[in-house]
């Protein structure tokens, strides 16, 4: 008689870092002054990033076609960062822990059992916009860095992921922000070029 196989071998994330994620869920329910300020950030920061593509859109009029290019790309290559860990998640099914660990404090609501853990959509977006910006403007890129960190913390000091869930999504979504903006770079920029001739120029070009 052999042994049933499980519909689905979900990931224990518990057991590659649920130590350190209880330290900074601990660390949490010591400092509840920083509860809400980290609770705003982690839930309404990510439109923060949204800024940060305008930011280096409005810079790339000053520069040259190639740099246009691939801040036009920065919002692609976040969907893209979206989609790819999107994909991650439902191939490892790592629960959340607030289901492996359900005594430890967390200020976020436990999502439902599908809604999987690794890697974290938060952090990819913001490590996509942040890298993705390097190739347009590097101090844009280094303010932008330091807030996709700060996203990945919170994201632990909720209680939403374990650290190797964040650290992935940081390794992921700067990946695929760099890879985006290259090729857009290398490909886009001569549709740029013609663009800021035509009627876009207002818009891709600074007077």
């Amino acid at each position: 008689m052999t042994t049933p196989t499980p519909a689905v071998l979900a990931l224990d994330g518990a057991r590659i870092d649920g130590g350190l994620y209880t330290a900074v869920t601990d660390f949490a329910h010591r400092t509840p002054w920083l509860n809400t300020p980290m609770t705003a950030y982690t839930s309404y920061g990510i439109g923060l990033f949204a800024l940060f593509m305008l930011a280096g859109w409005w810079l790339a009029r000053r520069a040259d076609h190639t740099v246009m290019a691939a801040a036009l790309a920065i919002p692609i290559a976040a969907v893209l960062a979206y989609l790819l860990n999107d994909a991650v998640k439902s191939a490892l099914t790592e629960p959340r822990p607030c289901r492996a660990l359900p005594h430890d404090f967390i200020l976020e609501a436990c999502p439902p059992p599908n809604d999987w853990s690794l890697p974290s959509n938060h952090t990819t977006v913001a490590a996509a916009t942040a890298a993705a910006l390097l190739l347009v403007n590097r101090r844009l890129a280094a303010l932008t860095a330091l807030a996709a960190l700060l996203m990945a913390a919170s994201r632990v000091y909720v209680g939403a992921h374990y650290p190797h869930d964040v650290a992935a999504a940081l390794i992921t979504g700067s990946l695929t922000g760099l890879a985006a903006t290259a090729a857009a770079r290398r490909f886009a920029a001569p549709a740029v070029a013609h663009l800021r001739s035509g009627a876009l120029r207002p818009i891709l070009l600074a007077a």
